[in-house]
């Protein structure tokens, strides 16, 4: 097997990152007895490019170490590593798309292979491994020509860790195909009614405050931690307050955040109590989209509609 060392020749070919080593994307591959596709143990991270810059990197770093801690996965490799690999991966892989387009980076952390199933002593050593793809730009297109369709498609399941980014997805997956209105997103609803999504924080407009449940009932998201500091850059209020989704009859605007395609807003949503529009693009989602779009450098909307 080739293997892609730090200061070794890069091939004109896409590279991922493995356990300290640049591959082939092909060789990133996980053992049937790794933790991470035997028992889905792996904690993960999305992470995109702006103009071939990862956004936020640091923020995903984090994220991901303390997510890893909370779930009992090792993460060996130092941080400086990581965001070597990530900037290495991204300049090498970024130089094969075109110049218009970004690349989505998935940083992920298994245990390793189980023991029993190894005839070793222990489980490990870990996995740690990043690649990258091309942004799906026509998977969040509909975003911004029409707004976002919300479904709730059932509840966040018991006894795993709400805030944790993590693939145990197979609820996503069903919430999928759950969902009966075209391109809808489906919907998780939490303790109290809080939401969530797979790709995105659900967020309320309500009283003029752009609201966010409270921490610790949906994902952590670094989507919604940007939205927090553009709310103060643009002059709107935020907050974290309970919002009931089997009902948001108080909210003016719905909105998602998500580090694929950034801010969306809402036009329809199905709940519960019956479906219901909102006006889209509202006041609040066009100047938080103004404000992110000013903040990464380039007109996000006009990327997903193909204007740049």
């Amino acid at each position: 097997m080739e293997v892609y060392r730090y200061n070794a020749p890069m091939p004109a070919e896409p590279i991922a990152f493995v356990n300290g080593r640049f591959v082939p994307p092909g060789e990133l591959v996980l053992s049937f007895a790794d933790a991470g596709f035997a028992s889905g143990a792996t904690v993960t991270d999305f992470c995109r490019t702006y103009r071939h810059r990862l956004f936020r990197w640091p923020d995903h770093l984090a994220r991901l170490r303390r997510d890893c801690a909370a779930c009992h996965v090792p993460l060996p490799t130092p941080d400086a590593e990581l965001t070597t690999a990530a900037g290495r991966l991204v300049a090498h892989n970024a130089g094969l798309i075109g110049e218009g387009d970004d690349l989505a980076l998935v940083t992920f952390a298994t245990p390793g292979p189980l023991g029993y199933m190894t005839g070793a002593t222990e489980t490990g050593p870990p996995t740690v491994g990043m690649h990258t793809f091309p942004l799906p730009v026509a998977r969040y297109r509909r975003f911004f020509a029409e707004g976002v369709t919300l479904e709730v498609a059932g509840e966040l399941p018991t006894g795993l860790p709400a805030p944790v980014k993590h693939r145990s997805r197979l609820h996503w997956w069903l919430a999928e195909r759950a969902v009966k209105q075209p391109g809808a997103v489906p919907v998780l609803l939490g303790p109290g009614g809080a939401a969530d999504t797979a790709i995105g924080g659900v967020l309320a407009v309500v009283g003029g405050a752009v609201v966010r449940p409270p921490g610790g009932a949906v994902l952590e998201s670094v989507s919604v931690g940007v939205v927090r500091e553009l709310c103060e850059r643009v002059g709107l209020r935020f907050v974290e307050a309970a919002v009931d989704f089997r009902d948001p009859g108080p909210a003016s605007e719905l909105l998602l955040a998500g580090s694929g395609f950034g801010l969306a807003g809402v036009r329809r949503f199905v709940g519960p109590a019956g479906a219901r529009e909102f006006a889209w693009p509202g006041p609040a989602c066009r100047r938080l989209q103004a404000a992110w779009s000013e903040l990464v450098g380039m007109d996000v909307a006009a990327q997903f509609l193909g204007s740049v």
